[in-house]
């Protein structure tokens, strides 16, 4: 088997040549220094009889591929800042003003309201979750609404 040193001096110039043109110029000899440094490794369990080229460049291709992973998972600058996370757990654009009229609603008339107009439940699967009939859902909804209607207007609408 040959020593190490001249399979670098022999094939070094094949491998450089795969990095390259998997890679570009900038990241090539990084790549070309992994692949040897991981052949260096398995050199001495490689046969008599094996194509050393071939199994250079096969690593050479690999490495390359890892390098290509890694710059992937990178993050990449830019000249936007992105939006900083909210201090309070919600949007700025949130209405405090709304939790607080839904928050003075009753318990069942608050329910209604959330798992009618918010999930679209009907008032059948309401009762089952709270208690009741559907048509005391139903009225729960209805009078949990007309109480937001009076205590949290909306700019435009109508009474």
């Amino acid at each position: 088997m040959k020593p190490f040193e001249q399979v670098v001096a022999e094939h070094g110039p094949a491998v450089l040549r795969v990095c390259r043109a998997v890679l570009g110029p900038a990241d090539a000899e990084d790549a070309w220094s992994d692949t040897f440094l991981a052949a260096l490794r398995a050199y001495p369990e490689l046969g008599e009889d094996a194509n050393v080229e071939a199994w250079l460049v096969t690593i050479a291709h690999r490495k390359a591929i890892d390098v290509v992973r890694r710059a992937s998972r990178q993050a990449t600058p830019t000249d936007r800042v992105p939006e900083r996370p909210s201090e309070t757990g919600r949007p700025d654009d949130w209405d405090g003003d709304l939790w607080r009229a839904l928050a003075a609603l009753p318990p069942k008339q608050r329910a209604a309201v959330a798992y009618h107009y918010l999930t679209g439940l009907p008032y059948a699967e309401i009762a089952a979750i709270t208690g009741g009939s559907a048509d005391a859902a139903r009225r729960a909804a209805a009078d949990g609404m007309k109480a937001l209607r009076k205590n949290y207007p909306v700019e435009g609408e109508l009474r």
